[in-house]
């Protein structure tokens, strides 16, 4: 052996591959990989926008549910009343739905409240079913519409909730 491979082998102990304190071998290998570095950052793409505090506590325009009703009646009617139930065809047309329905809502530009549409499509077989749901609520500001639609296959039910967003 060459006397500085002697010296090294005699520093970590009696083998060539010695151990730290920490129980891991000293050439051992890290597998963690960053994907971007610290000093790599853009700050003009994340600069944060500052806002006026606006002290509002209510609504100005609330959520018209006559209207967001016959905007679920439209959708659901449309989309469902010449269709057959199958189990594919459903879970794809659920989405569809709800995407339909979220962006005629979203037209109606009513401020400061987050949107959450719910669409159920099923199987009639003379079977009865209760849909329901729970949630933290704020009486006075939030707010829900629904509608139910049947034809001789299938059945769809659409609510959607406004939650006013402070």
């Amino acid at each position: 052996m060459s006397e500085v491979f002697k010296d090294k082998s005699q520093r970590r102990g009696h083998g060539a591959r010695g151990k730290e304190a920490t129980g891991r071998t000293k050439d051992s290998i890290s597998t963690v990989s960053y994907i971007d570095e610290l000093a790599h950052h853009d700050d003009n793409a994340r600069m944060a926008i500052t806002t006026e505090n606006t002290y509002q506590l209510g609504p100005n325009k609330r959520m018209p549910v006559p209207a967001v009703t016959d905007i679920l009646k439209d959708v659901l009617t449309s989309y469902l009343q010449e269709e057959k139930y199958e189990v594919e065809w459903s879970q794809k047309m659920t989405k569809t739905i709800c995407e339909v329905i979220r962006a005629r809502v979203k037209e109606l530009m009513i401020p400061r409240y987050k949107i959450v549409v719910l669409v159920h499509i099923g199987q009639l077989t003379g079977q009865s079913m209760q849909i329901s749901s729970r949630c933290l609520w704020d009486a006075a500001n939030d707010t829900f519409a629904s509608f139910s639609f049947k034809n001789s296959s299938l059945y769809g039910v659409a609510t959607v909730y406004a939650v006013y967003y402070e």
